[in-house]
């Protein structure tokens, strides 16, 4: 089996031990007769999946003890309607750092006042601002920790005064965070954690309190806080991946080896994209670069679809960028190995050799 140098964007690439574990455990979960996807999810072997997948994950990110863990399905979207359909009782501010919060912004206008508390729109998304235009009675503020279109990354969180709603979908466990700061983090689990069709949240209980109660059950956090994710059938695969990816990630080191990975991975790229004279560019400025996706322009369109082209021949996949941006961006999530990054850094050198 040939397996190709994957650096899609998500869904995105899982370790191949983690794989090959899934695949061993498929028709018997732990001596169960049947596999995970085959048993209730009333059973007391999911249950103790369920109780373990959180206790890793409070663990990991070191939690506070007045967090509640919740997996519920409809993935990034569904979050960004379920948070203003709770929380937005007046108005809520968006950091408008990009396309997926524009996307969250627009959704929570079905329910209150949503407004840009601030906007790197006018140098084409390539940096985090640093100010926020808070307005009185403002619910809360949201932030996209990453934004995996244009490549930029928060490395300072906001100081305000109201609560912060966090989309962690795309750097969740790849860094040391201070979970406290935020009152609500969720994520979209397809990236850094596991299969695609759930996302996580992470609600403070003080925050939880605050949430309205004219809403459908199926779409308030309490439901799915009070019924334990289960409340419906839950996405029990998607939910057994990241309890997989958990584990890996708990027995590499945890989320401080991550970050050291991850480091080493983007620095790989962005210094050969650095050393090229020009012929790469990176999008984003260099102290808003993101670890995980690493956004890049060539000459003009022609040479980008070439070198697209060719590195898919050379088995390299993914590195197309966003549809709507165009241009290259290389994912280095967490499965993403440092042999991964070094073979592509090196294409890219040799392709700059030969195209240059």
């Amino acid at each position: 089996m040939k397996r190709v140098w994957n650096f899609n964007a998500g869904p995105s690439p899982m370790p191949l031990s983690v794989l090959e574990e899934i695949r061993d455990e498929m028709t018997d979960y732990k001596g169960c007769g049947m596999g995970i996807i085959e048993m209730s999810h009333r059973s007391k072997e999911f249950q103790a999946l369920l109780d373990e997948t959180k206790a890793l994950l409070a663990e990991l990110m070191e939690l506070p003890k007045d967090r509640a863990i919740v997996f519920i399905q409809g993935g990034g979207s569904m979050q960004f309607v379920m948070e203003a359909y709770n929380f937005l009782h007046a108005r809520a501010a968006y950091a408008d750092t990009g396309v997926w919060a524009h996307k969250a912004r627009d959704a929570a206008a079905f329910f209150g006042e949503a407004y840009d508390a601030n906007s790197a729109k006018d140098r084409n998304y390539s940096y985090i601002p640093d100010r926020y235009d808070i307005r009185p009675g403002t619910d809360y503020l949201h932030i996209t920790a990453n934004n995996t279109i244009y490549g930029t990354e928060y490395w300072t969180f906001p100081d305000v005064d109201v609560p912060i709603v966090c989309d962690m979908s795309s750097d969740i466990l790849s860094r040391r965070v201070d979970a406290s700061r935020f009152a609500l983090i969720w994520a979209g689990i397809q990236k850094n954690l596991g299969a695609a069709g759930t996302a996580l949240a992470i609600i403070q209980k003080d925050f939880l309190e605050t949430a309205r109660t004219d809403v459908p059950a199926f779409l308030q956090y309490r439901t799915f806080v009070d019924k334990d994710s289960t409340y419906n059938t839950p996405a029990v695969f998607c939910i057994y991946t990241l309890n997989k990816m958990l584990h890996w990630v708990k027995n590499m080191g945890g989320v401080d080896a991550m970050e050291v990975r991850n480091k080493k991975k983007a620095a790989l790229l962005y210094d050969t994209i650095d050393t090229s004279g020009g012929f790469y560019r990176g999008h984003a400025e260099k102290a808003h670069r993101s670890r995980m996706n690493v956004t890049f322009n060539l000459a003009d369109a022609e040479k980008e679809t070439d070198f697209i082209a060719r590195a898919k021949a050379e088995g390299f996949v993914g590195v197309g960028g966003h549809r709507l941006v165009g241009g290259c961006r290389v994912s280095l999530y967490n499965a993403v190995t440092p042999e991964a990054a070094e073979a592509m850094a090196d294409f890219m050198k040799e392709y700059q050799r030969i195209r240059g």
